[in-house]
Protein backbone atom coordinates (compact mmCIF):
# COMPACT_ATOMS: atom_id res chain seq x y z
CA UNK A 1 0.00 0.00 0.00
CA UNK A 2 1.39 3.40 -1.00
CA UNK A 3 1.36 5.67 2.05
CA UNK A 4 2.70 8.68 0.10
CA UNK A 5 5.76 10.79 0.83
CA UNK A 6 7.09 11.08 4.35
CA UNK A 7 5.92 14.23 6.14
CA UNK A 8 8.50 17.01 6.41
CA UNK A 9 10.75 16.95 9.45
CA UNK A 10 10.19 19.69 12.02
CA UNK A 11 13.61 21.13 11.30
CA UNK A 12 12.63 21.53 7.62
CA UNK A 13 9.60 23.69 8.35
CA UNK A 14 10.05 27.40 7.71
CA UNK A 15 9.38 29.76 10.60
CA UNK A 16 6.17 31.76 10.20
CA UNK A 17 7.92 35.12 9.87
CA UNK A 18 9.95 33.72 6.95
CA UNK A 19 6.99 32.19 5.13
CA UNK A 20 4.93 33.50 2.26
CA UNK A 21 2.00 35.03 4.16
CA UNK A 22 -0.74 33.99 1.72
CA UNK A 23 -1.01 32.45 -1.74
CA UNK A 24 -4.28 32.74 -3.66
CA UNK A 25 -5.21 30.12 -6.28
CA UNK A 26 -8.29 29.86 -8.49
CA UNK A 27 -9.55 27.73 -11.42
CA UNK A 28 -6.99 24.96 -10.98
CA UNK A 29 -6.48 21.47 -9.61
CA UNK A 30 -4.41 21.23 -6.44
CA UNK A 31 -2.51 18.04 -5.63
CA UNK A 32 0.56 16.87 -3.78
CA UNK A 33 3.95 15.94 -5.23
CA UNK A 34 6.27 14.72 -2.44
CA UNK A 35 6.42 17.69 -0.03
CA UNK A 36 5.15 20.30 -2.49
CA UNK A 37 1.69 21.52 -3.36
CA UNK A 38 1.04 21.51 -7.12
CA UNK A 39 -1.34 23.80 -8.97
CA UNK A 40 -2.40 22.67 -12.45
CA UNK A 41 -4.29 24.77 -15.00
CA UNK A 42 -4.24 25.33 -18.76
CA UNK A 43 -0.83 27.03 -18.45
CA UNK A 44 0.85 24.03 -16.84
CA UNK A 45 1.95 22.93 -13.36
CA UNK A 46 3.62 24.96 -10.64
CA UNK A 47 5.16 23.54 -7.47
CA UNK A 48 4.88 25.34 -4.12
CA UNK A 49 6.93 23.99 -1.18
CA UNK A 50 4.30 23.44 1.52
CA UNK A 51 6.70 24.32 4.34
CA UNK A 52 6.96 27.89 2.97
CA UNK A 53 3.21 28.53 3.07
CA UNK A 54 1.43 30.43 5.80
CA UNK A 55 -2.06 30.15 4.35
CA UNK A 56 -3.44 28.90 1.05
CA UNK A 57 -6.53 30.78 -0.16
CA UNK A 58 -8.68 28.68 -2.49
CA UNK A 59 -10.86 30.69 -4.85
CA UNK A 60 -13.55 29.73 -7.39
CA UNK A 61 -12.96 26.76 -9.65
CA UNK A 62 -10.43 25.00 -7.42
CA UNK A 63 -10.43 21.32 -6.59
CA UNK A 64 -8.07 19.95 -3.95
CA UNK A 65 -7.01 16.39 -3.22
CA UNK A 66 -7.03 14.69 0.18
CA UNK A 67 -3.25 14.22 0.07
CA UNK A 68 -2.71 17.93 -0.57
CA UNK A 69 -4.78 18.72 2.51
CA UNK A 70 -2.79 16.19 4.56
CA UNK A 71 0.46 17.87 3.51
CA UNK A 72 -0.83 21.31 4.47
CA UNK A 73 -1.76 20.01 7.91
CA UNK A 74 1.63 18.33 8.36
CA UNK A 75 3.36 21.58 7.38
CA UNK A 76 1.58 23.73 9.96
CA UNK A 77 -0.27 25.75 7.32
CA UNK A 78 -3.93 26.65 6.90
CA UNK A 79 -6.37 26.46 4.01
CA UNK A 80 -9.13 29.07 3.62
CA UNK A 81 -11.97 28.81 1.09
CA UNK A 82 -12.77 32.27 -0.25
CA UNK A 83 -14.47 34.10 -3.10
CA UNK A 84 -12.74 35.55 -6.12
CA UNK A 85 -9.34 37.09 -5.31
CA UNK A 86 -9.90 36.46 -1.60
CA UNK A 87 -13.14 38.45 -1.44
CA UNK A 88 -15.71 36.73 0.84
CA UNK A 89 -14.80 34.14 3.46
CA UNK A 90 -16.57 30.76 3.35
CA UNK A 91 -14.69 28.29 5.52
CA UNK A 92 -11.25 27.44 6.85
CA UNK A 93 -9.22 24.40 7.77
CA UNK A 94 -6.86 25.13 10.63
CA UNK A 95 -4.99 28.04 12.12
CA UNK A 96 -1.59 29.15 10.90
CA UNK A 97 0.43 27.37 13.60
CA UNK A 98 0.07 25.00 16.52
CA UNK A 99 0.44 27.85 18.98
CA UNK A 100 -2.65 29.35 20.65
CA UNK A 101 -0.64 32.41 21.68
CA UNK A 102 -2.67 34.97 19.71
CA UNK A 103 -5.99 33.42 20.70
CA UNK A 104 -5.07 33.36 24.38
CA UNK A 105 -3.82 36.95 24.22
CA UNK A 106 -7.05 38.03 22.54
CA UNK A 107 -9.22 36.31 25.17
CA UNK A 108 -7.12 37.63 28.07
CA UNK A 109 -7.27 41.21 26.80
CA UNK A 110 -10.99 41.07 26.03
CA UNK A 111 -12.28 39.74 29.37
CA UNK A 112 -10.47 42.38 31.46
CA UNK A 113 -12.20 45.77 31.28
CA UNK A 114 -8.98 47.77 31.65
CA UNK A 115 -7.05 45.90 28.95
CA UNK A 116 -10.10 45.82 26.66
CA UNK A 117 -10.35 49.61 26.92
CA UNK A 118 -6.63 49.89 26.18
CA UNK A 119 -6.98 47.83 22.98
CA UNK A 120 -10.11 49.71 21.92
CA UNK A 121 -8.30 53.02 22.39
CA UNK A 122 -5.41 51.74 20.32
CA UNK A 123 -7.83 50.78 17.55
CA UNK A 124 -9.12 54.34 17.53
CA UNK A 125 -5.60 55.76 17.80
CA UNK A 126 -4.65 53.90 14.61
CA UNK A 127 -7.34 55.95 12.82
CA UNK A 128 -6.34 59.31 14.36
CA UNK A 129 -2.69 59.59 13.42
CA UNK A 130 -0.79 62.04 15.60
CA UNK A 131 -3.63 62.51 18.10
CA UNK A 132 -3.54 61.49 21.77
CA UNK A 133 -6.70 59.53 22.66
CA UNK A 134 -5.43 57.80 25.79
CA UNK A 135 -7.57 59.85 28.16
CA UNK A 136 -10.82 59.63 26.20
CA UNK A 137 -13.79 57.53 27.28
CA UNK A 138 -15.45 55.08 24.90
CA UNK A 139 -18.32 57.55 24.43
CA UNK A 140 -15.88 60.29 23.45
CA UNK A 141 -14.02 57.94 21.12
CA UNK A 142 -17.24 56.89 19.40
CA UNK A 143 -18.17 60.55 18.93
CA UNK A 144 -14.82 61.41 17.42
CA UNK A 145 -14.95 58.36 15.14
CA UNK A 146 -18.46 59.28 13.99
CA UNK A 147 -17.27 62.77 13.10
CA UNK A 148 -14.29 61.32 11.20
CA UNK A 149 -16.49 59.01 9.12
CA UNK A 150 -19.02 61.77 8.36
CA UNK A 151 -16.13 63.97 7.23
CA UNK A 152 -14.92 61.17 4.93
CA UNK A 153 -18.38 60.95 3.37
CA UNK A 154 -18.52 64.72 2.81
CA UNK A 155 -15.01 64.90 1.34
CA UNK A 156 -15.61 62.05 -1.08
CA UNK A 157 -18.98 63.46 -2.09
CA UNK A 158 -17.28 66.78 -2.91
CA UNK A 159 -14.44 65.02 -4.74
CA UNK A 160 -16.74 62.95 -6.98
CA UNK A 161 -19.78 65.20 -7.22
CA UNK A 162 -22.02 62.42 -5.91
CA UNK A 163 -24.83 63.67 -3.63
CA UNK A 164 -24.71 62.30 -0.10
CA UNK A 165 -27.37 62.39 2.59
CA UNK A 166 -26.85 59.54 5.05
CA UNK A 167 -25.90 55.88 5.35
CA UNK A 168 -28.92 53.69 4.61
CA UNK A 169 -28.98 49.92 4.17
CA UNK A 170 -31.88 47.46 4.22
CA UNK A 171 -30.73 43.83 4.12
CA UNK A 172 -34.11 42.87 2.66
CA UNK A 173 -33.97 45.50 -0.11
CA UNK A 174 -30.45 46.03 -1.43
CA UNK A 175 -31.61 47.96 -4.51
CA UNK A 176 -33.84 50.22 -2.44
CA UNK A 177 -30.95 52.51 -1.53
CA UNK A 178 -28.98 54.84 -3.79
CA UNK A 179 -25.84 53.93 -5.76
CA UNK A 180 -23.33 54.98 -3.15
CA UNK A 181 -25.10 53.10 -0.35
CA UNK A 182 -25.33 49.97 -2.48
CA UNK A 183 -21.62 50.21 -3.31
CA UNK A 184 -20.76 50.76 0.35
CA UNK A 185 -22.75 47.72 1.42
CA UNK A 186 -21.21 45.43 -1.20
CA UNK A 187 -17.66 46.67 -0.63
CA UNK A 188 -17.94 46.44 3.17
CA UNK A 189 -19.31 42.89 2.97
CA UNK A 190 -16.32 41.90 0.83
CA UNK A 191 -13.92 43.66 3.20
CA UNK A 192 -15.39 41.66 6.09
CA UNK A 193 -14.70 38.47 4.16
CA UNK A 194 -11.04 39.28 3.59
CA UNK A 195 -10.49 40.34 7.21
CA UNK A 196 -12.29 37.21 8.43
CA UNK A 197 -9.91 35.09 6.34
CA UNK A 198 -6.87 36.70 7.97
CA UNK A 199 -8.29 36.38 11.49
CA UNK A 200 -8.99 32.65 11.22
CA UNK A 201 -5.65 32.01 9.48
CA UNK A 202 -3.89 33.53 12.50
CA UNK A 203 -5.88 31.37 14.91
CA UNK A 204 -7.83 34.26 16.49
CA UNK A 205 -11.51 34.20 17.44
CA UNK A 206 -13.77 36.22 15.08
CA UNK A 207 -16.35 36.67 17.86
CA UNK A 208 -14.11 38.18 20.57
CA UNK A 209 -14.31 41.88 19.76
CA UNK A 210 -13.11 44.92 21.69
CA UNK A 211 -15.27 47.72 20.28
CA UNK A 212 -18.00 45.53 18.81
CA UNK A 213 -19.63 42.85 20.96
CA UNK A 214 -22.41 40.26 20.94
CA UNK A 215 -21.86 38.93 17.40
CA UNK A 216 -19.89 35.98 16.02
CA UNK A 217 -17.95 38.44 13.82
CA UNK A 218 -17.36 41.22 16.36
CA UNK A 219 -13.56 41.13 15.96
CA UNK A 220 -13.98 41.10 12.17
CA UNK A 221 -15.94 44.36 12.39
CA UNK A 222 -13.32 45.82 14.76
CA UNK A 223 -10.48 45.20 12.33
CA UNK A 224 -12.42 46.08 9.17
CA UNK A 225 -13.32 49.49 10.61
CA UNK A 226 -9.62 50.38 10.56
CA UNK A 227 -9.67 50.44 6.76
CA UNK A 228 -13.07 51.70 5.57
CA UNK A 229 -12.13 55.38 5.29
CA UNK A 230 -9.12 54.45 3.14
CA UNK A 231 -10.69 51.69 1.06
CA UNK A 232 -14.43 51.18 0.83
CA UNK A 233 -15.70 54.76 1.23
CA UNK A 234 -13.63 56.29 -1.63
CA UNK A 235 -14.30 53.19 -3.76
CA UNK A 236 -18.07 53.48 -3.24
CA UNK A 237 -18.20 57.13 -4.27
CA UNK A 238 -16.04 56.45 -7.34
CA UNK A 239 -18.44 53.70 -8.45
CA UNK A 240 -21.52 55.80 -7.71
CA UNK A 241 -20.12 58.48 -10.01
CA UNK A 242 -19.83 55.87 -12.80
CA UNK A 243 -23.32 54.35 -12.18
CA UNK A 244 -22.52 50.80 -13.34
CA UNK A 245 -25.35 48.39 -14.21
CA UNK A 246 -24.42 45.96 -11.43
CA UNK A 247 -22.98 48.13 -8.66
CA UNK A 248 -22.63 45.21 -6.21
CA UNK A 249 -20.51 43.09 -8.54
CA UNK A 250 -18.44 46.09 -9.60
CA UNK A 251 -17.78 46.99 -5.95
CA UNK A 252 -16.52 43.48 -5.20
CA UNK A 253 -14.26 43.48 -8.25
CA UNK A 254 -12.93 46.96 -7.52
CA UNK A 255 -12.05 46.03 -3.94
CA UNK A 256 -10.39 42.83 -5.18
CA UNK A 257 -8.23 44.89 -7.55
CA UNK A 258 -7.25 47.31 -4.76
CA UNK A 259 -6.11 44.37 -2.65
CA UNK A 260 -4.27 42.61 -5.46
CA UNK A 261 -0.66 41.82 -4.64
CA UNK A 262 -1.02 40.94 -0.97
CA UNK A 263 -0.05 44.27 0.60
CA UNK A 264 -3.41 44.61 2.34
CA UNK A 265 -3.18 41.09 3.78
CA UNK A 266 0.26 41.83 5.18
CA UNK A 267 -1.02 45.09 6.69
CA UNK A 268 -3.96 43.31 8.30
CA UNK A 269 -1.69 40.66 9.84
CA UNK A 270 0.65 43.32 11.24
CA UNK A 271 -2.23 45.32 12.72
CA UNK A 272 -3.76 42.31 14.49
CA UNK A 273 -0.44 41.27 15.96
CA UNK A 274 0.26 44.86 17.05
CA UNK A 275 -3.06 45.05 18.88
CA UNK A 276 -2.83 41.68 20.65
CA UNK A 277 0.85 41.13 21.40
CA UNK A 278 3.29 43.12 23.50
CA UNK A 279 6.14 40.94 22.26
CA UNK A 280 5.67 40.56 18.51
CA UNK A 281 8.05 37.61 18.06
CA UNK A 282 6.33 34.55 16.61
CA UNK A 283 6.61 31.03 17.99
CA UNK A 284 7.94 28.42 15.60
CA UNK A 285 5.00 26.72 13.82
CA UNK A 286 6.79 23.40 14.35
CA UNK A 287 6.46 23.78 18.13
CA UNK A 288 3.60 21.43 18.99
CA UNK A 289 3.49 22.16 22.72
CA UNK A 290 0.61 21.10 24.94
CA UNK A 291 0.81 22.06 28.61
CA UNK A 292 -1.48 21.59 31.59
CA UNK A 293 -2.94 24.56 33.46
CA UNK A 294 -1.99 24.55 37.15
CA UNK A 295 -3.78 27.54 38.62
CA UNK A 296 -1.51 30.03 40.35
CA UNK A 297 1.54 27.98 39.37
CA UNK A 298 0.88 28.71 35.70
CA UNK A 299 1.46 25.75 33.40
CA UNK A 300 3.22 22.42 33.78
CA UNK A 301 4.41 20.05 31.04
CA UNK A 302 1.82 17.80 29.42
CA UNK A 303 2.42 14.17 28.52
CA UNK A 304 3.76 13.46 32.00
CA UNK A 305 2.36 11.09 34.60
CA UNK A 306 1.35 12.92 37.78
CA UNK A 307 -0.27 10.00 39.60
CA UNK A 308 2.27 10.10 42.45
CA UNK A 309 1.39 13.72 43.39
CA UNK A 310 -0.45 14.30 46.68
Amino acid sequence: MNMGARPPELADLVRVQDRLTFIYLERCQIHRDANAITSTDERGIIHIPAATLGALLLGPGTTVSQQAMVLMAESGSTVVWVGEEGVRYYAHGRSLSHSSRLLEAQARLMVNERSRLRVAREMYAMRFEGEDVKGLTMQQLRGREGARVRRAYRENAARTGVPWTKREYDVEDFEGSDYVNQALSAANTSLYGVVHSVIVALGCAPGLGFVHTGHTRSFVYDIADLYKADLTIPLAFDLAAQKPLDVGAEARRALRDLMHGGAFLDRCVRDIRHLLLEDDTEPDPADDVVELWDGSRGSVPGGTGYGAER
